[in-house]
């Protein structure tokens, strides 16, 4: 084996770090640098600054002093405000000649690039290396960079059970942050349709609160459509938690309006959850209409219900649905990304595992 005595330096929004910060989920850096430490990587993380100007200064701190220490820098890479600091770190990262990998993050690049086409371009064009989640991130981007690669973003299977979900009941999650690109307030719009032909449905709606109102905004909406009562919000769990929720329900709904390769659809496939999506962004990618998943329009309450409807009502659907889910959710374990990543860096550093 090839000597894994490297340190690497992991760019990106390590709030997770931050004991001060009560709702940072471990992102998925995170979650690939804690991996590769157990495997005998060495690791640095920037930054986990609350403070955004804060936390760009950390960045670059950490860059430059410990150039001689890392051989090789991750650089997520997000759309809106986050688009800078990865954009002055790779500019410091090149006048230290220190190689470096992009990591695209967010989902929301592709309508970011229309509005900032010259410096999405540039950020692509010098990067040695790009990394995609997804087959359609990489599509969108392909024409500012054609070496973009695609890793997949990973789940630890063997901590979800699977439940053939062969005959669902009316019981519906969702796990996404209350942000407004996750459309959080058509779900109440969904019990209300739905309430009439299964008056026990119930909704566990899991997540932190980014605070932009849209917490405020589902409340007010579940209150309105006199749906609040079949509403539970248990708030953000930890990651270790998230498959026990899963499992206290049958059918997941994904109502977002922007998606790239969502962590939490794998974890109700890996489960075996009936899985409804909007059909958004890159769900198309990783979801196949009527084999793993039904996909309906975004914010369209009535055709998510229906689809909803449609797996309650056949038992036959709902177990092809949900084993076939699981058997897709499988392509996205540890054991199989995390080798990948591993082969990148030693392709990168020059040296053979062999």
């Amino acid at each position: 084996m090839a000597n894994k005595n490297y340190k690497l330096l992991f760019i990106g929004n390590h709030l997770h770090h931050n004991d001060e910060i009560k709702t940072a989920n471990l992102s998925m850096s995170e979650a690939l640098a804690a991996r590769l430490e157990e495997k005998g990587w060495s690791i640095s993380l920037t930054s986990d600054e609350i403070n955004p100007v804060l936390r760009l200064m950390d960045m670059v701190w950490v860059t430059i002093t410990k150039r001689k220490e890392y051989v090789l820098a991750v650089v997520d890479l997000f759309s809106g405000r986050a688009f800078l600091w990865a954009e002055v770190c790779t500019l410091v990262l090149r006048i230290l000649n220190k190689p470096y990998v992009i990591a695209m993050r967010g989902g929301n690049l592709p309508e970011f690039s229309i509005q900032y086409p010259k410096r999405v371009n540039q950020m692509l064009d010098n990067a040695p290396s790009i990394i995609s989640p997804s087959k359609y991130l990489q599509l969108e981007m392909k024409k500012f960079s054609n070496k973009i690669e695609i890793i997949p973003n990973p789940i630890e299977l063997p901590k979800y059970k699977f439940e053939s979900r062969k005959e669902p009941v009316a019981r519906l999650v969702w796990l996404r942050a209350f942000h407004e690109i996750y459309n959080p307030t058509l779900a109440p719009k969904i019990i209300k349709n739905l309430s009439v032909d299964f008056p026990d449905i119930e909704l566990t709606m899991v997540g932190p609160d980014k605070g932009d109102g849209s917490f405020e905004k589902t409340i007010e909406a579940a209150n309105r459509l006199g749906v609040k009562d079949r509403i539970a919000f248990p708030g953000l769990v930890s990651k270790n938690e998230v498959p026990y929720w899963l499992n206290k329900d049958d059918i997941f709904i994904n109502t977002t309006n922007v998606d790239n390769t969502p962590v939490s659809v794998i974890e109700a496939m890996a489960c075996g959850l009936c899985v409804v999506s909007t059909n958004v962004g890159g769900i198309p990618y990783l979801l196949e209409d009527g084999v793993d998943a039904l996909l309906v329009p975004p914010d369209d309450p009535q055709a998510m219900a229906e689809a909803v409807k449609r797996i309650l009502s056949d038992p036959e659907l709902a177990a092809k649905l949900s084993m076939n889910a699981r058997e897709k959710s499988e392509s996205f374990s540890w054991e199989k990304v995390l080798p990948m990543w591993e082969a990148l860096f030693y392709e990168i550093i020059g040296e053979s595992r062999g």
